[in-house]
């Protein structure tokens, strides 16, 4: 018997060992997997063999003033299918096209696809979501969503803003306070066998939706309205563009009403509010952006005679002009190389400050502000808060455009001492005037006043600084004396109502580009007068006709103030009563 070569038996060694080596990794692998590894695969194993579903929380509703809801949710189901549980994919094709008005070619590609979940249709009424629960066909899945549902339609729309399918804010307080309003979503688990069918004897797994938070405003429905059909009102009348106004509490900074006319349907906010037929899906949504856009807040504007309120708080403030100072108007005002001329073209002649004021002359402007300067005129923006942001609880705040310090010249400084050559948002204006009279105390803008659970239960109280100082109660007091002369005797007579004192200012400021015809009429009105407890501004924008806000601004601010001030419970004056 020959002997195996030595060379070979090496090999077959080498095998061997190689081998043995082998099963020893493999051993050991094996036991690392099963011992220091079994958790984490075991949880792999789990999951495949488990589908899960989410279940939507349902959104905080939305209250103002007075516990009334301007948000809320309505139960919706949505429809899906699971492709490996399809029975009978014909059957299923045929009732859910009769049921959700769907084509059945589009049914049947989803019913096709090789999912874990293939949605078919959301926001499905809940009627036709428990009919189709109640046929009971394999592979369908009912389950209950939310969909936004807005009472009031309309009413504050730019305000809300709206939801998408998501329920996620898109606009406006929606947005805003998302964190707030959403919730946490729960999930429903079920087990499945290894061809992905649901096991009827493995009881489903349910993981609860917490609900969001409540939101409660300082938006007052009743105030909302009546601002609201004013607004409509003039628009009409004088066939505007647009309308907006205004109200706010000028003490605590909180907005009772905010309209922006046209509104649009917050329950169907992709269909125009307006006659216009878009060819391309582009034009659509620059139609829609439009629609959207809030112009208190989101747009600006060349103030007019409204910033003089400005200027004569910045004078008063600074010491550098009385109520009994002369001017005189001769129609115009030379300023460098520039003829700047007074709404009253023969002029007013000889006047004090306060009559300045009344008839809201433009060349006495310009000489409190030259008097002013660049220097201190800017301080004082800087001061009022003018040159930043208001902070208001609402998306896309529009900043001051105004001129840079450096680049301010007499002539810039005499058009913006008169409310010309810059802009502003309608809310930075009405916020600075609130500040000025309230007793000189900076305010907040605001919506938001607190946060409630689903049960009612207080969870957040927001608060607002109202401690900067901007100008001295003296000078506050000499401001509002001069604007409720303004009513009672100068340009904004119109604006009087009867039994309260009322103070203001008009303006009619011309759009750019200058003589197109083009003008904003506006007023910025508070009552009581001595001690405001309201204040609006109203603006608007291209009437057609007679244009002056004195005019035109003015009595629909009296109409707005004959309503709300009852309402508000504030008392008439004695002496006006006796009048």
């Amino acid at each position: 018997m020959s002997r195996i070569p030595v060379a070979l038996q090496k090999r077959v060694r080498l095998g061997f060992a190689l081998c043995a080596l082998a099963v020893v990794v493999l051993l050991s692998r094996m036991g690392y997997l099963m011992i220091f590894r079994s958790s984490y695969y075991s949880t792999l194993a789990e999951e495949l063999h488990e589908r899960e579903r989410e279940i939507k929380a349902a959104r905080g509703r939305i209250f103002d003033s007075e516990g009334r809801i301007l948000a809320d949710n309505c139960t919706v189901c949505t429809v899906s299918v699971i492709h490996n549980q399809l029975e009978d994919p014909e059957t299923v094709i045929q009732i859910l096209s009769e049921e959700l008005s769907m084509d059945p070619e589009k049914i049947r590609r989803l019913t096709e696809k090789y999912t874990s979940r293939e949605i078919i249709k959301t926001n499905v009424d809940k009627e036709t979501g428990d009919r189709i629960r109640a046929r009971r066909l394999p592979g369908v899945k009912v389950d209950e969503d939310y969909r936004r549902y807005y009472p009031f339609q309309t009413l504050a729309s730019h305000v809300l803003g709206f939801t998408g399918s998501d329920n996620q804010g898109i606009i406006g307080l929606e947005v805003m306070y998302d964190s707030v309003l959403k919730g946490i979503n729960g999930r429903i688990l079920t087990q499945t066998d290894a061809r992905g069918m649901e096991l009827d004897a493995v009881a489903e797994e349910r993981v609860e939706p917490q609900p969001g938070n409540d939101l409660v405003l300082s938006l007052n429905i009743d105030l909302q309205t009546y601002a609201e059909q004013a607004a409509k009102t003039v628009m009409e009348e004088k066939q505007a563009r647009q309308v907006s106004v205004i109200l706010m509490n000028p003490k605590t900074g909180e907005i009772l009403a905010m309209v922006s006319v046209p509104e649009f349907d917050c329950n169907d906010p992709f269909t125009l509010n307006t006659e216009a037929n878009p060819e391309t899906e582009e034009q659509k949504q620059d139609l829609l952006n439009a629609m959207w856009r809030n112009p208190c807040i989101n747009d600006t504007y060349e103030p007019g005679s409204t910033f003089k309120i400005i200027t004569m708080a910045a004078a008063l403030e600074e010491g550098i002009v009385s109520l009994e100072d002369s001017f005189y108007c001769p129609g115009y005002r030379v300023v460098e190389d520039r003829r700047i001329r007074c709404h009253k073209v023969t002029g007013h002649g000889a006047e004090t400050f306060l009559q300045g004021a009344l008839n809201s002359c433009n060349p006495v402007f310009i000489d409190v502000g030259l008097r002013l300067g660049v220097d201190r005129y800017c301080q004082y923006f800087r001061q009022f808060g003018l040159l930043g942001k208001t902070g208001v609880d609402l998306p896309g705040e529009a900043g001051t455009i105004m001129h840079a310090q450096t680049d301010m010249g007499e002539v810039e400084l005499a058009t913006t001492a008169f409310g010309q050559s810059f802009q502003i948002t309608p809310l930075h204006l009405i916020t600075t005037a609130a500040s000025l009279v309230n007793g000189g105390h900076l305010v907040t803008p605001h919506f938001g006043v607190r946060v409630l659970d689903a049960e009612g239960n207080l969870v957040k109280t927001f608060t607002y600084d109202t401690e900067k100082t901007i100008i001295s109660e003296d000078s506050s007091r000499t401001l509002r004396y001069i604007l409720k002369q303004v009513v009672s005797e100068g340009t904004g007579k119109k604006a009087a109502v009867a039994g309260y004192s009322v103070g203001g200012k008009t303006a009619t400021s011309e759009k750019l580009p200058r003589r197109t015809g083009r003008y904003i009429s506006s007023f910025l009105g508070f009552a009581p007068a001595d001690d405001p407890q309201v204040i609006g501004l109203i603006t608007i924008d291209e009437p057609v006709g007679v244009y002056y806000g004195g005019t035109i601004a003015a009595p629909v601010m009296a109409e707005i103030f004959g309503n709300i001030l009852p309402y508000l419970n504030i008392p008439q004056e004695e002496k006006q009563q006796m009048e």
